[in-house]
């Protein structure tokens, strides 16, 4: 982090105390969520340190240092904000080859509920149509699969696949993907009214909305790629002061429940080719919308 090096950068490992840290903490204190996260870093990097044999082994530096209270920045898109996007991104893929690969990466992004470096580090390879399935093997969390719905694949059909590219998600140069794609999203939010969405709320919604249709929390969480099932709670309960959804989401699942084309099947990873009820809540709801092509 680009905070560290300013701070403790003339001092030895050995040398850095409670402190040190203290006095970085107390410094960023107008941001509490950053000032919090170097001192994550910083106790990270303590652990390895002594691990890989770097300093001998003490107490850590970062262990007493309390953490400043930070205010939830969560954001969930309602029904009529998820429909905006569309005839924006239909427009925009158009425009230029770059922005072209950024309205593909965004789609994919609301209909998956994948983290944004899970979708622009997808490789063509990466994608197994025979087992319905999206194999990410740079997943914060480790390998996973993500399923591959219809209206996923219509998406990826209409991404052109470039020679000796691997990338899904091509960038500028040859052979290269697309680095950053917040630059093209803050012009696209903008022309959608939706100037305080951040990518990362596309994920909250996804579980959002998977909650609101009836799905249990060990299933969301298999599909988000988180390995704690505590860290999904966070996102459902934050989801269900936005907006009393619980009593509603049980009612849709009941409702959904009875419909055949809402019907599950097994996979070997237990979520593969499971067409889950947001899944199926949003091939309805995209279907022939400017989401999907």
């Amino acid at each position: 982090m680009r905070r560290l090096p300013p701070a403790l950068g003339g001092l030895k490992l050995s040398e850095v105390d409670r402190s040190h840290v203290a006095a970085l903490h107390y410094k960023l204190r107008d941001r509490p969520v950053q000032a919090n996260e170097s001192v994550r870093v910083l106790s990270k990097m303590f652990k390895l340190a002594v691990a890989w044999g770097m300093t001998p082994a003490r107490p850590n530096p970062c262990r007493s240092v309390k953490r400043y209270r930070e205010r939830s920045c969560e954001r969930f898109l309602t029904e009529e904000e998820y429909a905006r996007p569309g005839e924006v991104l239909f427009k925009a893929e158009s425009e230029e080859p770059l922005m072209a690969s950024a309205v593909a990466a965004i789609r994919l992004l609301l209909l998956t509920g994948c983290r944004k470096n899970e979708i622009l580090m997808l490789r063509w390879g990466d994608i197994d149509r025979a087992a319905g399935e999206l194999r990410l093997r740079d997943s914060k969390s480790g390998p996973r699969r993500v399923p591959l719905t219809p209206a996923v694949e219509r998406v990826l059909a209409r991404i052109p696949r470039i020679e000796d590219n691997p990338w899904v998600i091509a960038g500028r140069k040859q052979g290269d993907r697309l680095e950053r794609i917040d630059p093209f999203w803050n012009r696209l939010r903008a022309r959608a009214g939706l100037e305080d969405v951040r990518l990362h709320d596309c994920r909250h919604s996804f579980a959002w909305q998977a909650q609101a249709l009836g799905e249990g929390l060990p299933t969301i969480a298999r599909l988000l790629g988180h390995k704690m099932v505590m860290r999904t709670y966070k996102y459902a309960h934050l989801a269900r002061h936005r907006a009393g959804l619980g009593g509603q989401g049980r009612g849709q699942h009941r409702q959904r429940s009875r419909d055949p084309g809402c019907q599950r099947q097994r996979s070997r990873s237990g979520v593969g080719r499971k067409r889950t009820l947001w899944q199926y809540s949003s091939e309805r709801r995209f279907r022939g919308a400017p989401w999907t092509g």
